[in-house]
């Protein structure tokens, strides 16, 4: 009697217990599914739970082997990355890390955190993000935008422990951002209405927005932890996206610091003040470290300063 070869059929792990659709057909005909030792023990269990799938073990894979006498039509599922997985399948791993390092068994200090332990570090890697795309580094650029998933990954996990119906998983975090950005873009999702350039968009947005969460003020919802100028800025920007022309921007700044009259003035459409005061910062850090270049080791005082300034000002 001529046993047929088993088959073996790539899963890959990133998307959990699924099976390729080309490979569905085949494993419901197969008369025994075996789990390759490649699988993760989450994937292979599930598997053995909607399947019937066991183990394939050294001590029975000879049953299945070709020349053997067990069963015709053995099919073995193997871990293996399917190069045309569709996008985002990296993301369902780093969920899969995030909730491995928050579970029993998994890494201590990733388990004491909370939401507010988290904060500290949105805020920096946030910045961090901020300085790589600033400087045009590509390379930190997504090593930062995984240092920002991470917070969300972070948050989402603690959020799921959530008790008493509060809790929410990075799936309702995920569907909620799908439902917003539907809802916000009817020109793209929905018959009949247009928009025809990026500033009728920003005004749409904001009519959706102050519809959906029926806020009195223009000024409603703008976080009020963000630095000074991002945040005067982001006032200017609500004001003149609800119609709010310059004139009257201008009018209401001038009772304010001078300071305070050039943010707004910079606030105008593409501006972007707190970048602006940030590389001011820089380039105030250049002059004091060129400063300090003039007279290497010295120590820092009044004079040395002055003497240094006098330098730099006679090389001009």
């Amino acid at each position: 009697m001529t046993h047929p070869p088993r088959t073996t059929v790539p899963v890959d792990p990133r998307l959990g217990a699924v099976l390729p659709a080309s490979a569905v057909r085949l494993v419901a005909a197969a008369s025994a599914v075996l789990l390759d030792p490649s699988l993760p023990e989450p994937v292979a269990a599930r598997f053995a739970a909607d399947l019937g799938a066991t183990p394939l073990t050294p001590d029975n894979a000879a049953e299945y082997a070709d020349r053997g006498s067990g069963p015709a039509g053995a099919v073995v599922l193997v871990a293996e990355r399917d190069p045309q997985a569709p996008s985002g399948a990296e993301l369902l791993e780093a969920v899969a890390v995030m909730d491995r390092l928050r579970s029993p068994g998994g890494c201590p200090w990733d388990a004491e955190q909370t939401h507010e332990s988290l904060l500290r570090y949105l805020v920096e890697e946030t910045y961090e993000l901020y300085d790589a795309l600033a400087a045009g580094d590509v390379a930190a650029t997504r090593e930062e935008l995984g240092d920002v998933l991470l917070q969300v990954l972070f948050h989402s996990r603690v959020a799921a422990e959530g008790r008493d119906g509060t809790g929410f998983d990075v799936d309702d975090v995920a569907a909620e951002l799908v439902a917003k950005l539907v809802g916000r873009h009817p020109h793209v999702f929905a018959d009949g209405e247009t928009v025809a350039t990026a500033s009728d968009q920003d005004r749409r947005w904001e009519e959706l927005k102050a519809a959906e969460k029926q806020r009195e003020s223009v000024l409603d919802g703008v976080a009020l932890a963000q630095p000074g100028a991002a945040l005067l800025a982001k006032y200017v920007s609500r004001a003149r996206r609800a119609g709010m022309p310059d004139d009257v921007l201008a009018t209401l700044a001038a009772t304010d610091s001078a300071v305070a009259r050039a943010v707004v003035a910079a606030a105008g459409p593409g501006g972007d003040p707190e970048g602006e005061l940030r590389a001011a910062a820089v380039a105030f850090a250049d002059r004091v470290r060129a400063l300090e270049a003039t007279e290497a080791g010295s120590s820092r005082d009044v004079g040395f300063w002055r003497r240094a300034l006098q330098r730099v000002d006679d090389v001009k």
